[in-house]
This record gives C-alpha cells, structure tokens and sequence, in this order.
C-alpha cells in the first residue's frame, strides 16, 4: 500500500488535531513517517464497533483500536444509558479486570469516566475473575458492571464486557439500547475523563470472601472429599486471573494434593508460556500435562485469562491422558449433579437446567432421564443467565453450560465460572472416586445408559471484508440450497434462527421458534445428526458445529465406535464445506 484513503486519512487527521494525548500523537506520526499504511488502515478505517456484547479488539493507537479513548467513549454511552434508566437513583457499578496488558490502566480510566458522570464505582484492587465480577454487581446490589478482557483471543487484545443489574452480560433490549448511546458519542470531547475519587471505592478481600463462602454453599459431597482429599489435582491458571481463585476455592473444599504449574502462576498478559490462552487448545495444557504425568495426578484443568471456561484432562480405560471437550465436561458436571440431587430426593419437579442450541442434546436426553426441565438458548452465557433471572421466583436453577468449556453450577451469579466449576469437578472426581471409579468410567455409564454422542466444532476462517462477505454468501447458499442428505442420512428437519422457523422437510409442517432471532441454522437428519452453522460474533470464521450419536454396546466397543463416529462427523464436514 502506497498511499491512505482520503477517508483514512481524514480519521486521522481528527486525530492529530483533536483533544488526544502527546504520547498518543507522536505514535501516529512515527506511524505516517514510516509510510506504515497498511497499519494506519487497519487501526482508522472504522470505528471499533460496541456490540451486544460490548468492545474486543487489538490495542493501540486509533479509532479500531483498544484504548483509552475507544473505552472512554464506550463507557460515556453506558454511563448515559444508566442515567436515563436509573434518573432518580445513586448509580453505582463494579469494574473488574483480569490479566492482560494495558488492563489496570484502562479498568482507571473506566471508573474516572463512570466517576465524573456522578456515578458511583467499585473497583477490584487487582484482576478478578469473570464471575466475581458478576456475583459483586449482585453482592453490592449495584445497577452494572464492565469487566475488562478478551477472554482467550491473543495477547494484542483486549475487550470491554458491559453487563446489567443482575449480573448478566447485557441482553435485548438493554444490549441495543446502550449500543445506541455509545454511538451518539461521536467525539472525545463528548467524554467526560476527568475521574472524581469520591466516587470510586477500592474493594478486594471482603467480596472474595462473601464469593468463596457462596462456592462453598454449591457442595454437594462433603463426605467424599473428606475421603478423598489426597486425589492428586494438577492447576494451571494460564497466566490469569484464576489463580486468584482457584487455588484457595480447593483448599477451601478440603483438597490437599493440589499441585500447581508454577511457570503459569505467573500473571502475565503476554502469557509467554503458551500460543493460545485457550483451554479449548491441547497446547494450553501442554504444560499442566507434562506435570500431571511427571507426579502420576489424577486430575487436570485449566482455565482461560478472566477465569470463566475450563478445560481438564483425566485418565482413560488405556491409562492414558485425554483432553475432554465441553461437551463432554458439561455432561459429566449435569449428570453428577442431578444424580446428587436424586439421591438426597432433592428433585421435586421444579428443577432446571439451561444449555445452548449448539451444546449436546445428551445433555438434555440426562435431564429428561431425571425428570428435570432442560432449556436450549442462542448461543452465549448471556441467554442462559437472562433466563436464570425471568425464572428467579419460579423454579430452581441447577447448573448450566455451553459446549465452548462454560458452565455454571449453583445461582450465584449470571455468568459462567470457572472457579465454581473447577471445584465442582474436582469434588466430582472425588466422589467417583470414592465409589471405586473414575470419571472416565462415568462418562462410559452415561453413554451406555443414554446413547453415545459426540461432537466436533470445525471453524472455516475468511479474513477480510471479502472474507465478511464470503460466509453471508455460504449461509444465503444455505438457506437457498440446504443439503438433502448428511453422510448419507436424509435432513428432515431444517431450524432457521433468522426466520425463527422449524421445518419439517418430509411432511411441510413448520413450527415458529421462541428464541430471538440469530443468523443460525441448523439440520436434522433422519438418525439424528445434528449440524449447527453460524458465523462467529467475535472472530471473522464461519463455524460448523457437528453432533452425531449411536448406541454403545458395551465398554469393549468405545473404541472402534468412536473411531466410526469421527469419520462420519469428517464425511459430513467435508460434504458441508466443499458446497455450496
């Protein structure tokens, strides 16, 4: 690139005149001095776009960039926002961030914004999880909440979660509405920088304690750990915020062979010990792995930097060591805990559970066996926990979760945890334990007692405004043109989450669906295969996620019928990506 867009440039120049720092300045002039275009276009072609889900991108100097003046104005939209719901009352909020670069600088800037608009604010004296975060708004009966991370993107980024009252990030209508505010606010001169510190209060311990004590309230087989308090746990936070958490959490359930990977305590927002802060990546893990096999452990996880998803690792019926994927994981913790909850004849028919669309219907095939309520959502923790709070007053939240490692046991807070769900697994392993078995073994009883399912998610990368605009052609393709037959099984069933239509291919028949409207769609085939495609909210990708089952005969067949469900969930990739 020789050259900037007339446009590109006039965004720059904004900069350059406008009421930015120095510092600030002078990037963007080295910048234009080192002819760095292709940079300069990528940080001031947009506008860094405030989603439903608030700001996530690459930090730097620019308008499409992480900074403090992206998250100042973002957080003059929301502090406009809540005063206009809440004009009569004290506002207060939390603010919370977890490790990464940039984080504790930008979380200042926040509560000086929220300050100098007359609201109240809490701030974490140093990073905190996700859940924290959601469970403070609540503890501090407070009116929202921002909680500063990128979840487990690379170290370049970092992001902004808005959430609500509740402790939920934000939902239809609030998602738009605030939206609309951070849009209106056009320049910085809009924003108002200059922090009261009347209004921001340091809070830390007391809100991790009152946080521990309600993990403590979710236990459920006291008696086993007490047993089994010597199985051997190995723990990596990967550089962020569970280590926080996490370690003093199991202490507090009674282990006491919980050995940590020192080299990943470290918090670390270039997190140098790995590629990906992703529990969802076997390289993540490579580390905890190597410990777990070093000292003979019985148990691995791992989170990801804010502490919301966790992946783990077990023993198989080969001795060996195997990652679990969120599938998996989610329906080992739902089956435990409503096997729990049966067995104390605490089931009364006003249970539920709550998973997503694309997380696997075994899930709901264990609940249906426990005579337990399972609602499906849209993809996103956020419908989970916007339903927990419509059914506060009515039924009893169980636990939850979503295939991509987040779940949620107990109703402390509206968010995925980490921490409750690391404690949770580690009880669960102590309690099958107990009883002569492993989870491994559980995972096998449930399969032959509800049908052997599997999955696997596949993401087809397009970079790019052509890339953009690349999958809406594979989805209108889609919509046009739906594949008849999956691995040669007929669809019967086409689910469009855009038009909020079911219909039933053989016989006509359409069934309105009751989920807000997502550019989702999914096939049903005849033996009830599963294929959920949607593009990615946060990453330019087009996902494909694919669910197929059988019967498992017997503990001797796992293998080979595993081995047969993975090329059939191969075949049918391949025939869905090839075309359209």
């Amino acid at each position: 690139m020789e050259s900037l867009d007339p446009q590109i440039k006039q965004n720059i120049d904004s900069w350059l005149n406008g009421n930015y720092d120095e510092e600030t300045k002078a990037v963007i002039r080295k910048k234009l001095d080192n002819n760095e275009y292709q940079e300069l276009t990528d940080a001031f072609y947009k506008e860094l776009e405030f989603g439903t889900g608030g700001l996530r991108g690459i930090m730097g100097v620019g308008s499409n960039r992480v900074n403090k003046y992206t998250f100042g104005m973002a957080t003059q939209g929301f502090s406009n926002f809540l005063k206009k719901n809440y004009p009569d009352e004290q506002i207060k909020v939390v603010i919370a961030h977890d490790c990464r670069n940039n984080s504790s600088e930008l979380a200042q800037v926040v509560a000086d914004v929220f300050s100098a608009n007359g609201i109240y604010v809490y701030l974490f004296e140093g990073l905190r999880p996700t859940p924290e975060l959601s469970f403070a708004i609540r503890e501090l009966d407070c009116h929202g909440g921002v909680m500063l991370t990128a979840s487990h993107n690379p170290k370049e980024y970092n992001g902004y979660k808005a959430y609500d009252e509740h402790g939920c990030q934000l939902v239809a209508p609030q998602d738009k509405a605030v939206m609309g505010e951070v849009q209106q606010i056009e320049d910085i001169d809009d924003v108002t920088f200059e922090g009261v510190s009347k209004n921001i209060e340091t809070i830390g311990k007391e809100i991790d304690e009152k946080y521990l004590d309600a993990l403590m309230d979710v236990s459920l087989s006291r008696d086993a750990v007490s047993r089994q308090n010597d199985l051997s746990i190995v723990f990596s936070p990967i550089h962020g915020t569970s280590g926080v958490m996490v370690p003093p959490a199991l202490k507090r359930y009674g282990f006491k062979n919980v050995t940590l990977v020192e080299e990943q305590m470290t918090y670390d927002g270039d997190f140098p010990t790995v590629e990906y802060p992703n529990p969802e990546e076997k390289e993540a893990l490579t580390m905890a792995l190597n410990k777990a096999k070093e000292i003979d452990a019985e148990l691995v996880m791992a989170t990801d930097p804010d502490a919301d998803r966790v992946g783990i690792a077990i023993k198989d019926h080969h001795n060996e060591w195997v990652l679990l994927n969120g599938n998996q994981t989610g329906a080992l913790i739902i089956n435990y805990v409503l096997n729990v909850w049966d067995e104390a004849d605490k089931l009364d028919g006003d249970e539920y559970i709550v998973k997503t669309i694309v997380t696997s219907y075994l899930i709901d095939a264990i609940a249906e066996h426990y005579g337990v309520e399972c609602y499906n959502t849209l993809t996103g923790f956020k419908y989970i926990g916007e339903l927990m709070t419509k059914l506060e007053d009515e039924k009893q939240f169980i636990a939850g979760g979503e295939e991509s490692y987040g779940y949620l046991i107990g109703d402390h807070v509206r968010d995925k945890d980490a921490i409750v769900s690391s404690v949770i697994i580690a009880e669960m392993a102590a309690y099958y334990k107990d009883q002569g078995t492993s989870l491994f073994e559980a995972l096998l009883d449930i399969y032959l007692q509800h049908g052997y399912y599997r999955e696997k998610l596949v993401s087809v990368y397009k970079r790019g405004r052509e890339g953009a605009e690349e999958i809406q052609k594979m989805l209108k393709n889609y919509r046009e043109d739906p594949p008849k037959k999956l691995a040669g099984s007929d669809v019967v069933l086409i689910k469009d989450y855009k038009t909020q239509v079911s219909r039933n291919v053989k016989t006509g028949e359409a069934k309105d669906i009751d989920l807000p409207v997502s550019n989702v769609l999914q096939f049903v085939t005849e033996d009830k295969t599963m294929v959920t495609v949607r593009p990615s909210g946060t990453e330019p990708k087009i996902k494909f996620y694919c669910s197929v089952n059988t019967e498992l005969a017997n503990r001797t067949t796992f293998d080979e019928t595993t081995g047969n469900l993975e090329d059939k969930m191969d075949t049918i990739i391949q025939e869905l990506t090839e075309s359209p």
